[in-house]
């Protein structure tokens, strides 16, 4: 919008504001994911019985952790809400030319109290989850472990982790940088697959064609793509998780930790925003714009992964156009192949548990693709589900009703 809108910078108050919530809000969604929605399956097992895997159960029998994780959640969304006046969902705080809202003194000094603790608090939700995969490491190796390109932004001169803005960075399945671009040129590099069982695209890299261009976003993309990690305790554990492998970090559990690694990096970097001094200035927007007909094309790396946005005005600011590539969309080859690998791993078709089914439902739970796909839920989904052999005869129907 900035880009329709003519405005050619921001204020180095207006960008660190809107960093600062960008940080807020991947941290509230990495804790969000880890301590509610994932931490079930490594806490009780897979297969642990459906009345305790969810995060009802967590309170009762880690209860510390389960307040931990609440606390987490609730200082992100804080962040958004002292930024916003008060707006924890959708918040009116970006505008075309910076920010509607200055910071105070004690909205600045609110923020940066909790701070140490929050991050202590995620380095013993990281160490949980290190914990569990060392002592899982052949479910690991085996649940939805494959190659593919990576894709995610880096900052332009060092090639560090970035969340906020910065190039594309795109590489292959060896490691190999394949490309860095600019966002506006992103439909140059970036094509879209359709498949007649999906309602949902299949974006690809144009100059390897479809599938040998396939891809995956979200943190296990962006740890991939990235040299270092700017901040120091989240750059610790960056070069442990990437001594894991010489190149690309591949099996899916992999999500949960780069997702860790980089809520510890959210943090570190909201506390470097909040502790500088442009942060309480006044000067919060460039108001010397005036509405093109213009061409926008805006990337973040949200919480869940890259997300293109690209708008077309008329002379009036009218939307004529407009195209969105989400992270659920960037990964959805990825889901849809970790569906199929974990399916034919742990399902024996003659003997289906609720336990292996719910080790499917944990593939796509990796990727965080939304809420509703990602949540141990209390009761039950309404499902029917057929068992077909190799010749397409069904052998076997389930229903829950």
């Amino acid at each position: 919008m900035d880009m329709v809108r003519g405005v050619d910078h921001l204020t180095p108050t207006a960008e660190k504001m809107r960093r600062l919530m960008h940080y807020g809000q991947t941290y509230q969604s990495h804790a969000l994911h880890f301590f509610h929605l994932a931490s079930p399956d490594l806490l009780f097992g897979f297969g642990a019985d459906v009345s305790k895997r969810h995060v009802l159960a967590v309170a009762a029998e880690f209860p510390e952790l389960a307040v931990q994780g609440v606390m987490m959640r609730k200082y992100g969304q804080e962040i958004i809400s002292t930024l916003s006046g008060g707006r924890r969902i959708h918040p009116k705080f970006a505008v075309p030319g910076g920010v509607n809202k200055a910071l105070t003194v004690k909205e600045r000094d609110g923020m940066l109290a909790p701070l140490d603790d929050m991050i202590s608090h995620m380095q013993e939700g990281l160490a949980i989850a290190k914990q569990w995969m060392e002592a899982n490491m052949d479910v690991v190796l085996r649940f939805a472990n494959f190659r593919s390109g990576y894709m995610g932004l880096v900052d332009e001169e060092t090639g560090a982790l970035e969340l906020y803005d910065g190039p594309i960075r795109l590489i292959d399945r060896d490691g190999k940088l394949l490309e860095q671009f600019e966002s506006p040129d992103y439909l140059d590099y970036i094509a879209e697959h359709v498949e007649d069982w999906s309602y949902l695209k299949f974006p690809y890299y144009k100059k390897m064609g479809w599938p040998d261009g396939v891809y995956r976003v979200a943190p296990l993309g962006r740890l991939n793509v990235a040299d270092c990690i700017s901040t120091p305790l989240a750059n610790e554990e960056f070069k442990k998780f990437k001594a894991i492998s010489k190149g690309p970090i591949e099996p899916s559990l992999y999500m949960h930790y780069a997702r860790l690694i980089e809520d510890i990096y959210a943090a570190e970097r909201a506390r470097e925003l909040l502790e500088d001094p442009d942060i309480l200035s006044t000067d919060i927007i460039n108001t010397n714009t005036e509405i093109t007909t213009g061409r926008g094309v805006g990337v973040i790396e949200a919480p869940r992964g890259t997300l293109f946005h690209h708008y077309e005005t008329d002379e009036n600011g009218q939307l004529t156009k407009v195209n969105l590539i989400v992270a659920t969309g960037h990964n959805n080859w990825a889901m849809s192949t970790s569906v199929d690998m974990v399916a034919k791993e742990f399902i024996d078709g003659n003997n289906i548990t609720e336990g292996m089914l719910n080790r499917v439902e944990a593939a796509i739970r990796a990727y965080d693709p939304c809420l509703s796909c990602s949540t141990h839920a209390i009761g039950q989904m309404p499902i029917i589900v057929e068992v077909r052999d190799a010749q397409g005869d069904l052998v076997r129907t389930l229903r829950r009703d």
